[in-house]
């Protein structure tokens, strides 16, 4: 007759690795950096601080995480195409991401016309505009409309009668105007959102011919401490427009660079 006595149930095997310790050592630390995290966003002003301290590789690596975080559609290699490296690929090691971390005010809309002049070779410049039409010399990414149009209205110092600063989103602006605009102004600045500079770039509307920077409004944050990119639906079109190849080829071009830069 069969034993019906239960066997007692099999421990599992312990963890040679040590698995759990390992794992509760990366949950610590992923709470940790959480609090970090939160200790950086300033509500108030509107401001993640956190970037006031990436340096060149740092922000290539936070671009880079952002992108495989909300690109989950793309495959590796269409992610690989996405990436931006900090330093440039060619054999003089020139950055790609250009380092402002010696800036040390803070980063909002009243000190940004101060950072441009800072970092531009020739702050000068920042009030002029190249001969041609719609072709501007610095071009700055927000995250949505209303929050170009705040960063239009603090880069006004530069504009006069020669030099536009061109509004380049889709908050009550057609697309239509846009392309006007451009093609009847000289235009030394241009604030738009990441799918409008696309589409205005891919219609020959607006020129990059004459770019000196790109700037990307990235310490911004709203009421819900999210930035341009916490969020999918700006993180991924900034991520392809950062890496249209117009500018990937300049990055590291000495002869005709691109600055990128991270306000």
């Amino acid at each position: 007759m069969a034993s019906t006595e239960k066997k007692p149930a099999k421990r599992p095997a312990p963890d040679a690795g040590g698995s759990s310790g390992t794992t509760n050592k990366k949950k610590r630390k992923r709470m940790h950096l959480q609090e970090q995290d939160e200790a950086d966003l300033d509500v108030e002003v509107g401001l993640n601080k956190a970037f006031e301290r990436m340096d060149s590789q740092l922000l290539a690596d936070h671009v880079a995480q952002k992108t495989t975080r909300f690109a989950t559609d793309l495959s590796s290699v269409e992610l690989a195409d996405l990436y931006i490296s900090g330093e440039g690929n060619d054999t003089r090691k020139t950055n790609a991401i250009k380092d402002t971390t010696a800036w040390q005010k803070p980063r909002t809309l009243e000190n940004l016309p101060e950072f441009l002049e800072q970092f531009a070779e020739d702050a000068k410049q920042l009030g002029e505009a190249p001969k041609a039409k719609g072709s501007p010399h610095t071009i700055v990414v927000a995250g949505a409309g209303l929050r170009a149009a705040e960063l239009v209205r603090s880069l006004r110092k530069f504009q006069n009668k020669g030099n536009s600063v061109a509004k380049l989103f889709a908050k009550h602006i057609k697309m239509e105007e846009a392309v006007s605009f451009l093609n009847t102004h000289r235009t030394g600045i241009a604030v738009g959102t990441p799918v409008r500079l696309m589409d205005l770039l891919d219609n020959g509307a607006l020129s990059v011919d004459n770019l000196k920077r790109i700037v990307v409004d990235a310490s911004h944050i709203d009421q819900k401490k999210r930035g341009v990119m916490d969020m999918k639906e700006t993180m991924v079109p900034l991520a392809k427009w950062l890496a249209r190849k117009e500018f990937k080829e300049r990055y590291a071009d000495s002869d005709n660079q691109v600055h990128l830069m991270f306000y």
